[in-house]
């Protein structure tokens, strides 16, 4: 009974958020489009499952008022009710407009409450990586679980940068939004973010709209945050704090790919390749364009 409400929940707000045509490419916008992306892990989800419920809410709300104000127009103008009426105090119809208020924003805020703890208790990681915003306007990824140098420094270890404009074009990949190298995690684990800056920068913020995912990277302190990719695919984001004046030249690209993909890339990156073997290697596990199907 759940889920067939779920889909009819979906289904109704789908008449409103997506029009034909605009579908969501995998991890990325596109124009037109309304509607969130498509969802890639279980908070994104709960993202969706929430958005829909709140757009019927206030979709029945809105054309309730719209009737009553129709029915006010109509039977109270000057024509049909030339004689007006007195009534200056009536206390049921104040109790009930006072709390039907109150039970909407009650049925709202459990779901919403719901939402907020599976977002922030952190459960348990399958794997960890550390994030760092970059006063250079681009991110420093490093992979701890990989094996750690003498120094405790993490052994996989790359800072991503803007791909080039015409290397975007040669590639057929979306300018501003692709990076020279990706951030690769295995399907269906727990990957843990642990997020900071640069004690020397400023303050940025790293944002998957598919994965639900909008934390901000302070100097000097540690946030954290987590997924769980449920598909194979490319996702996008990019800093979503105003930084500076490279702000909208910071993107953020992940490679969702299989265990053994993962694990390929993985015995690579702790080989230290050469860029061009790198660069070689990572075109034959990237998910295809269309790895994410749109809702």
């Amino acid at each position: 009974m759940t889920q067939i409400k779920s889909r009819v929940m979906a289904g109704l707000a789908g008449l409103f958020l997506m029009p034909a045509g605009a579908f969501a490419k995998a991890g990325q916008p596109v124009n037109w489009q309304m509607g969130l992306q498509d969802a890639a892990t279980p908070v994104e989800e709960f993202i969706h499952s929430f958005h829909n419920g709140l757009v019927i809410t206030i979709t029945l709300i809105v054309l309730f008022v719209l009737g009553l104000l129709i029915y006010v127009m109509l039977r109270f103008n000057s024509k049909a009710n030339p004689v007006p009426s007195k009534t200056t105090h009536n206390a049921l119809l104040e109790v009930v407009w006072t709390i039907v208020p109150v039970l909407i924003l009650a049925f709202i805020a459990i779901p919403s409450f719901k939402l907020l703890y599976y977002e922030r208790v952190i459960p348990k990681g399958d794997m960890t990586i550390k994030v760092i915003g970059n006063p250079s306007w681009n991110w420093t990824y490093e992979y701890p679980d990989l094996g750690l140098n003498d120094d405790k420094s993490a052994k996989v270890s790359f800072t991503s940068y803007l791909l080039p404009e015409d290397k975007a074009k040669e590639q057929g990949v979306t300018y501003l939004l692709a990076t020279d190298v990706p951030v690769v995690v295995p399907v269906g684990k727990i990957v843990k973010l642990i997020v900071t800056s640069d004690p020397e920068g400023i303050i940025h913020s790293w944002t998957i709209p598919s994965f639900g995912v909008k934390i901000d990277a302070i100097p000097g302190r540690l946030n954290e945050d987590w997924f769980q990719v449920t598909k194979e695919g490319v996702y996008n984001g990019q800093c979503s704090e105003l930084c500076g004046k490279e702000h909208a030249f910071m993107p953020i690209e992940v490679w969702a790919v299989s265990d053994d993909k993962f694990k390929a890339w993985a015995d690579l990156e702790l080989k230290n390749p050469k860029p061009d073997e790198l660069a070689a290697f990572l075109k034959t596990i990237r998910p295809a364009a269309d790895a994410v199907a749109s809702n």
